[in-house]
Protein backbone atom coordinates (compact mmCIF):
# COMPACT_ATOMS: atom_id res chain seq x y z
CA UNK A 1 0.00 0.00 0.00
CA UNK A 2 2.58 2.26 1.06
CA UNK A 3 4.20 1.84 -2.11
CA UNK A 4 1.00 3.04 -4.56
CA UNK A 5 1.10 6.08 -2.62
CA UNK A 6 4.32 6.65 -3.56
CA UNK A 7 3.99 6.10 -6.77
CA UNK A 8 0.63 8.17 -6.97
CA UNK A 9 2.74 10.90 -4.76
CA UNK A 10 5.42 11.00 -7.75
CA UNK A 11 2.94 10.38 -10.64
CA UNK A 12 0.85 13.94 -9.44
CA UNK A 13 4.11 15.56 -9.80
CA UNK A 14 3.71 15.63 -13.46
CA UNK A 15 0.03 14.87 -13.97
CA UNK A 16 -1.49 17.43 -11.23
CA UNK A 17 -5.14 16.74 -10.16
CA UNK A 18 -7.50 19.68 -9.96
CA UNK A 19 -10.36 19.87 -7.91
CA UNK A 20 -13.41 19.77 -10.17
CA UNK A 21 -15.31 22.66 -8.41
CA UNK A 22 -12.18 25.74 -8.26
CA UNK A 23 -9.84 23.66 -10.47
CA UNK A 24 -6.93 24.25 -7.56
CA UNK A 25 -4.16 21.34 -7.19
CA UNK A 26 -5.62 18.13 -5.20
CA UNK A 27 -3.37 16.89 -2.38
CA UNK A 28 -2.39 12.87 -3.16
CA UNK A 29 -5.32 10.49 -1.91
CA UNK A 30 -7.90 13.30 -2.74
CA UNK A 31 -9.49 13.08 -6.19
CA UNK A 32 -12.60 14.86 -6.77
CA UNK A 33 -12.85 17.98 -4.76
CA UNK A 34 -10.93 19.85 -2.25
CA UNK A 35 -10.97 20.24 1.49
CA UNK A 36 -11.76 24.19 1.30
CA UNK A 37 -14.44 23.37 -1.81
CA UNK A 38 -16.12 20.75 0.11
CA UNK A 39 -16.57 22.52 3.40
CA UNK A 40 -17.60 25.69 1.47
CA UNK A 41 -19.66 25.34 -1.44
CA UNK A 42 -22.72 26.73 -0.59
CA UNK A 43 -25.04 24.52 0.75
CA UNK A 44 -28.90 25.04 1.57
CA UNK A 45 -29.83 23.14 4.21
CA UNK A 46 -33.25 22.51 2.58
CA UNK A 47 -33.46 18.97 3.83
CA UNK A 48 -34.18 19.83 7.14
CA UNK A 49 -37.43 22.17 6.28
CA UNK A 50 -40.37 21.13 5.06
CA UNK A 51 -41.32 23.95 3.54
CA UNK A 52 -38.13 25.90 1.77
CA UNK A 53 -37.52 27.60 -1.96
CA UNK A 54 -37.49 23.99 -3.82
CA UNK A 55 -40.75 23.08 -2.43
CA UNK A 56 -42.26 26.11 -3.33
CA UNK A 57 -41.55 25.91 -6.76
CA UNK A 58 -44.02 23.29 -6.67
CA UNK A 59 -46.88 24.77 -4.85
CA UNK A 60 -50.11 24.26 -7.19
CA UNK A 61 -48.20 22.27 -9.96
CA UNK A 62 -47.77 18.80 -8.59
CA UNK A 63 -48.18 17.18 -5.15
CA UNK A 64 -44.63 15.95 -3.85
CA UNK A 65 -43.90 14.98 -0.29
CA UNK A 66 -40.68 16.58 0.24
CA UNK A 67 -38.07 18.53 -2.21
CA UNK A 68 -34.54 19.66 -1.29
CA UNK A 69 -31.04 20.49 -3.35
CA UNK A 70 -27.92 20.30 -2.08
CA UNK A 71 -25.87 23.72 -3.42
CA UNK A 72 -27.17 26.56 -4.62
CA UNK A 73 -26.28 27.22 -8.26
CA UNK A 74 -24.78 30.73 -9.25
CA UNK A 75 -23.75 31.70 -12.67
CA UNK A 76 -19.82 31.23 -12.92
CA UNK A 77 -19.76 29.66 -9.59
CA UNK A 78 -18.15 26.72 -8.20
CA UNK A 79 -21.19 24.68 -8.68
CA UNK A 80 -21.79 25.45 -11.66
CA UNK A 81 -18.51 24.34 -12.51
CA UNK A 82 -18.76 21.16 -10.66
CA UNK A 83 -22.01 20.43 -13.07
CA UNK A 84 -20.35 21.33 -15.77
CA UNK A 85 -17.55 18.80 -15.35
CA UNK A 86 -20.30 16.34 -14.40
CA UNK A 87 -22.31 16.86 -17.71
CA UNK A 88 -19.86 17.85 -20.13
CA UNK A 89 -15.97 16.85 -19.06
CA UNK A 90 -17.30 12.71 -18.48
CA UNK A 91 -16.36 13.73 -15.09
CA UNK A 92 -19.44 10.79 -14.41
CA UNK A 93 -18.05 9.83 -10.79
CA UNK A 94 -18.63 13.59 -9.23
CA UNK A 95 -22.09 13.00 -9.63
CA UNK A 96 -21.76 9.58 -7.92
CA UNK A 97 -19.45 10.98 -4.62
CA UNK A 98 -22.02 13.95 -4.32
CA UNK A 99 -24.59 11.10 -4.28
CA UNK A 100 -22.98 9.26 -1.65
CA UNK A 101 -22.58 12.74 0.65
CA UNK A 102 -26.00 14.00 -0.05
CA UNK A 103 -28.05 10.69 0.90
CA UNK A 104 -26.42 10.68 4.41
CA UNK A 105 -27.68 14.23 4.98
CA UNK A 106 -31.42 13.26 3.91
CA UNK A 107 -30.98 10.13 6.18
CA UNK A 108 -30.66 12.48 8.77
CA UNK A 109 -33.65 14.50 8.20
CA UNK A 110 -37.21 13.87 9.29
CA UNK A 111 -38.54 14.87 5.89
CA UNK A 112 -37.13 12.21 3.85
CA UNK A 113 -38.07 9.27 5.47
CA UNK A 114 -39.83 5.98 4.27
CA UNK A 115 -38.52 6.61 1.23
CA UNK A 116 -38.45 3.05 -0.90
CA UNK A 117 -36.74 3.24 -4.46
CA UNK A 118 -34.29 6.31 -6.34
CA UNK A 119 -35.94 7.35 -10.12
CA UNK A 120 -33.17 9.27 -12.09
CA UNK A 121 -34.89 11.94 -14.33
CA UNK A 122 -33.95 10.33 -17.94
CA UNK A 123 -32.42 11.06 -21.06
CA UNK A 124 -33.19 10.54 -24.37
CA UNK A 125 -31.22 7.00 -25.61
CA UNK A 126 -29.47 9.53 -28.34
CA UNK A 127 -28.44 12.50 -26.30
CA UNK A 128 -27.23 9.68 -23.67
CA UNK A 129 -25.34 7.89 -26.61
CA UNK A 130 -23.70 11.37 -26.96
CA UNK A 131 -22.74 12.16 -23.66
CA UNK A 132 -21.83 7.90 -22.60
CA UNK A 133 -23.82 8.13 -19.69
CA UNK A 134 -26.87 9.72 -17.58
CA UNK A 135 -25.65 12.46 -14.86
CA UNK A 136 -28.54 12.39 -13.52
CA UNK A 137 -28.42 8.31 -13.04
CA UNK A 138 -25.16 8.98 -11.24
CA UNK A 139 -26.43 11.01 -8.56
CA UNK A 140 -29.15 8.59 -7.95
CA UNK A 141 -26.69 5.91 -7.82
CA UNK A 142 -24.63 7.31 -5.51
CA UNK A 143 -27.80 8.12 -3.35
CA UNK A 144 -28.98 4.51 -3.53
CA UNK A 145 -25.64 3.25 -2.08
CA UNK A 146 -25.66 5.23 0.61
CA UNK A 147 -29.00 5.23 1.68
CA UNK A 148 -29.32 1.09 0.93
CA UNK A 149 -32.14 1.94 -1.52
CA UNK A 150 -32.78 0.31 -4.94
CA UNK A 151 -32.46 2.69 -8.43
CA UNK A 152 -34.77 2.31 -10.70
CA UNK A 153 -32.92 3.93 -14.04
CA UNK A 154 -35.66 2.40 -16.29
CA UNK A 155 -39.00 3.73 -14.58
CA UNK A 156 -38.94 6.63 -17.05
CA UNK A 157 -38.71 6.64 -20.28
CA UNK A 158 -38.30 10.22 -22.78
CA UNK A 159 -39.76 9.39 -25.42
CA UNK A 160 -39.03 12.66 -27.12
CA UNK A 161 -35.58 14.51 -28.26
CA UNK A 162 -36.42 17.76 -26.90
CA UNK A 163 -34.93 21.00 -27.59
CA UNK A 164 -31.87 22.56 -25.04
CA UNK A 165 -34.17 24.22 -22.12
CA UNK A 166 -31.83 27.33 -21.86
CA UNK A 167 -32.76 30.21 -22.05
CA UNK A 168 -36.41 29.12 -21.88
CA UNK A 169 -38.62 30.47 -19.99
CA UNK A 170 -40.89 28.24 -17.06
CA UNK A 171 -43.72 28.67 -19.42
CA UNK A 172 -41.76 27.60 -22.86
CA UNK A 173 -39.92 24.74 -19.83
CA UNK A 174 -43.32 23.29 -19.21
CA UNK A 175 -44.65 22.76 -22.78
CA UNK A 176 -41.33 22.09 -24.34
CA UNK A 177 -41.34 18.63 -21.86
CA UNK A 178 -44.68 17.57 -20.64
CA UNK A 179 -45.29 15.21 -23.23
CA UNK A 180 -41.50 14.05 -23.77
CA UNK A 181 -41.62 11.63 -20.84
CA UNK A 182 -43.72 8.22 -19.59
CA UNK A 183 -43.47 5.37 -17.22
CA UNK A 184 -40.87 3.31 -18.67
CA UNK A 185 -40.17 -0.81 -16.46
CA UNK A 186 -42.76 -0.49 -13.58
CA UNK A 187 -42.38 -3.76 -11.98
CA UNK A 188 -41.91 -3.09 -8.15
CA UNK A 189 -42.60 0.79 -8.10
CA UNK A 190 -46.32 0.46 -7.34
CA UNK A 191 -47.35 1.84 -4.21
CA UNK A 192 -43.76 3.23 -3.39
CA UNK A 193 -42.67 6.65 -2.21
CA UNK A 194 -40.00 7.38 -4.48
CA UNK A 195 -37.30 10.03 -4.51
CA UNK A 196 -36.76 11.30 -8.44
CA UNK A 197 -33.52 13.11 -8.75
CA UNK A 198 -31.89 15.46 -11.40
CA UNK A 199 -28.90 17.30 -11.52
CA UNK A 200 -29.62 21.14 -11.37
CA UNK A 201 -33.67 22.53 -10.63
CA UNK A 202 -34.09 25.61 -12.57
CA UNK A 203 -37.92 26.44 -13.19
CA UNK A 204 -39.31 22.88 -12.12
CA UNK A 205 -40.19 21.93 -15.49
CA UNK A 206 -38.68 18.57 -16.09
CA UNK A 207 -39.54 17.34 -12.36
CA UNK A 208 -43.07 18.64 -12.88
CA UNK A 209 -43.21 16.39 -15.84
CA UNK A 210 -41.59 13.18 -14.65
CA UNK A 211 -43.57 13.80 -10.79
CA UNK A 212 -46.80 13.57 -13.22
CA UNK A 213 -45.71 10.16 -14.79
CA UNK A 214 -44.54 8.58 -11.75
CA UNK A 215 -47.85 9.45 -10.10
CA UNK A 216 -49.92 7.76 -12.62
CA UNK A 217 -48.19 4.15 -11.34
CA UNK A 218 -50.56 3.61 -8.61
CA UNK A 219 -50.57 4.37 -5.22
CA UNK A 220 -47.03 6.36 -5.67
CA UNK A 221 -45.58 8.79 -3.60
CA UNK A 222 -42.83 11.38 -5.02
CA UNK A 223 -40.09 13.13 -3.53
CA UNK A 224 -37.45 15.55 -4.85
CA UNK A 225 -33.68 16.07 -4.62
CA UNK A 226 -31.38 17.48 -7.18
CA UNK A 227 -27.47 18.52 -6.97
CA UNK A 228 -28.04 22.38 -7.30
CA UNK A 229 -31.00 24.47 -7.38
CA UNK A 230 -30.99 27.93 -9.54
CA UNK A 231 -32.09 30.95 -9.40
CA UNK A 232 -35.76 31.27 -10.42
Amino acid sequence: MKKWRILDDFTSLFYPRLCLACGANLPPQMSLLCLSCQYRLPQTHYHLSSENPFTERFWGRVNIQAGASMYHYDKDGKVQRLVHQLKYKRQSAIGIELGKIYGRHLQESLHFQGLQGIVPVPLHPRKQQQRGYNQSECFARGLSESMGLPCYPHALARKQYTETQTAKSRLDRLENVMQAFELGKTAGLAGRHLLLVDDVLTTGATLEACSLALLTCPDTQVSLATIAIAGS
